[in-house]
């Protein structure tokens, strides 16, 4: 992980004029930070909290914890004190008093993809009112990164680990890892560690996807894969040779453009593909996920070639732009959201002893407007084939 720190100083030297002047008013420069002290409000402790409610430290400390019942008045004379002060409690203090950091770290990477948004946004509800507090390290592409932000997160002592899409990890590694803390991985599974992993069926997916297209008519269809050295990028390229198979198609090896799952790289494959399409016809784009398929359409509008009607696409996640492209994208739908959810309550369990299944999370075909059906009157794709 790369952190830079960059401070910038800003200021200016004193003139030698100046100087005498600065002096003189250093001499009176006493009082005005002894006012500001006076004015600076100091914290309360639980003792003061205690003897203006009128109760011992530990029911003080009994109300704060929230975990053993105080009779109702006590609980009263605590809590208008604690509000009447603004007092806030020393989580870290209280953390280090059970032996714990109240934090779980993330590893996590491209913050600003909605993909990984989602993901970020469910693991916070998950983690809501429980008390702990994400820390979000950023991994990488390269070799060892990922290994890198997992040291730092364990250095600063967090309490469990969340592990978002990492390909880098080896099984080994996190093996390891699950030794020293709760660990749950999202989006692979791993030898031995099946029961902390949260995955979808990618290959079903992408299986399902291509299935869908080849009953609309589309015989020749193309796919732009995620990144091959990914899981999930592979599973779905394998469920669409799968359906082509099952389906009596042929499997086109000019057909298949790995991408990376960026934008850039539907724009690229899209590009690739039309270079052989016409020794190699197609009529529908299999994109491995809706941020390459954002790029593929793209390229298609710059080719003035029309989706639906000249070639069909669809996607893969059902993040949140899907709904709003033009046309609105069918693609696979895998609940992000509720799979960050409950990679927060896991850990959350396994902090506190308990056992919770991992859950099957089960992918949804959202049909849009972005495949056209092979045969219909005035379908350019219809034409193409009859030609």
């Amino acid at each position: 992980m790369r952190i830079l720190n960059k401070i910038k100083i800003i200021g200016r030297a004193v003139h030698p004029t100046m100087a005498s002047k600065r002096n003189s008013l250093q001499s009176g420069s006493g009082e005005g930070m002894d006012n500001k002290n006076k004015d600076r409000k100091s914290v309360p402790t639980m003792y003061e909290i205690a003897r203006l409610a009128g109760v011992s430290q530990s029911t003080v400390s009994r109300v704060l914890n929230g975990n053993v019942a105080v009779a109702p008045e006590k609980y009263a004379a605590v809590m208008e004190v604690v509000e009447r002060l603004n007092y806030r409690p020393n989580i870290a203090a209280k953390g280090l008093a059970h032996g714990k950091t109240l934090t779980i770290g993330i590893l996590a990477r491209m913050l600003g993809s909605p993909f990984h948004g989602e993901l970020l946004r469910g693991i916070e509800a998950g983690l809501h009112g429980s008390g702990y507090y994400p820390v979000i390290a950023l991994g990488g592409d390269l070799a060892n990164e990922d290994e890198a932000a997992i040291d730092m997160l364990m250095a600063r002592q967090v309490d469990a680990l969340i592990v978002l899409y990492s390909d880098q990890l080896s099984d080994t590694y996190l093996l390891e890892v699950a030794k020293e803390l709760p660990l749950v991985i999202v989006g692979r599974q791993v030898p031995g560690l099946e029961q902390h992993c949260l995955c979808v069926n990618n290959r079903f997916g992408a299986y399902t996807a291509t299935a869908y297209l080849i009953s609309k008519g589309h015989t020749g269809i193309a796919h732009i894969t995620g990144s091959l050295n990914a899981p999930d990028g592979a599973a779905r390229r394998e469920g669409y040779i799968q359906a082509l198979i099952e389906h009596g198609l042929s499997v086109d090896p000019a057909l298949i453009v790995e991408g990376d799952f960026g934008e850039s790289s539907g724009v690229l494959g899209v590009n690739e593909l039309l270079a052989v399409r016409s020794a190699h016809p197609f009529t529908a784009i299999l994109v491995g996920n809706d941020q390459s398929a954002f790029g593929a359409r793209l390229a298609l509008y710059q080719r003035h070639i029309d989706v639906p009607n000249d070639i069909s696409l669809i996607g893969f996640d059902d993040i949140s732009g899907a709904q709003y492209m033009t046309p609105p994208l069918t693609t696979v739908r895998q609940p992000l959201y509720l799979m960050g959810m409950m990679a927060a309550k896991n850990v959350i369990a396994a902090l506190a002893g308990e056992k919770a299944a991992m859950p099957d999370f089960p992918l949804e075909l959202v049909i849009r407007q972005s495949v056209a059906i092979v045969g219909r009157p005035g379908s350019a794709a219809s034409q193409r084939k009859k030609g």
